[in-house]
């Protein structure tokens, strides 16, 4: 059964939808305030979060657009606010889903069901991004080419993914730089073009045909020119 995160700053809430989670047979843990629930979610092992705006620390808004730097977990924002431009924003920064407070515990359960229903559908599809004989396989975090396994470190990883679920678009640097180091990176600025030496030297070099191509003034784009 799915593993459920709860961040809620009200105890007895959360309390209460913990025990109706764990009645429904889902694992759940929980979180009192911002920070704490992003380390969770960020250390991994969970299927969805539940995840107030009024939080302390950092509210529900900050907390998603943080999470969705490295993950696309499912999100669901449990608020009493319910003015529009609320809902707008949560959806924008990526929740799956908004409930506003009070709300029946029927329509909470509903909505998980879901929101992990088009989770699993979501992962069959994205299981394995391919781009001519080179396969990504995510959920193995494993690469091969050419039949071939390819040994990547954890960034190398990352990157590749970005380019292939992107394939033939040209991404820029900085859309490179927030997608895989994050919005708050300080770095140097030529990280990027050192990772994508990188990965050419293990994915192209040895093989006759390029697949990661420099976009002169722009960026970069994983394509088959085959």
């Amino acid at each position: 059964m799915a593993r459920i995160l709860l961040v809620e700053d009200e105890e007895k809430l959360a309390r209460f939808v913990e025990l109706e989670l764990l009645h429904e047979g889902y694992q759940v843990d929980k979180a009192f305030d911002g920070r704490t629930g992003l380390d969770m979610a960020e250390g991994g092992g969970f299927d969805l979060v539940l995840l107030d705006i009024m939080l302390p620390g950092l509210n529900g808004i900050e907390v998603l657009r943080r999470l969705r730097r490295t993950s696309q977990m499912p999100v669901i924002m449990l608020t009493a606010r319910d003015a529009v431009m609320d809902k707008v924003t949560g959806l924008d920064m990526g929740a799956d889903d908004y409930i506003t407070k009070p709300f029946s515990i029927e329509e909470l359960l509903a909505r998980i069901r879901a929101a992990l229903r088009k989770q699993g559908s979501q992962k069959k599809e994205e299981a394995l991004l391919t781009c001519a004989d080179l396969t990504v396989d995510v959920s193995r975090h494993r690469v091969t080419r050419g039949g071939k396994e390819i040994e990547l470190t954890s960034r190398e990883f990352s990157l590749l993914q970005v380019f292939a679920e992107n394939k033939t678009i040209v991404l820029t640097r900085d859309q490179l730089l927030e997608k895989v180091w994050g919005y708050e990176y300080m770095g140097e600025t030529n990280v990027v073009d050192v990772y994508v030496r990188y990965l050419r030297g293990k994915m192209d070099d040895p093989f006759d045909q390029k697949l990661l191509h420099t976009v002169r003034g722009v960026g970069y784009v994983l394509r088959d020119d085959a």
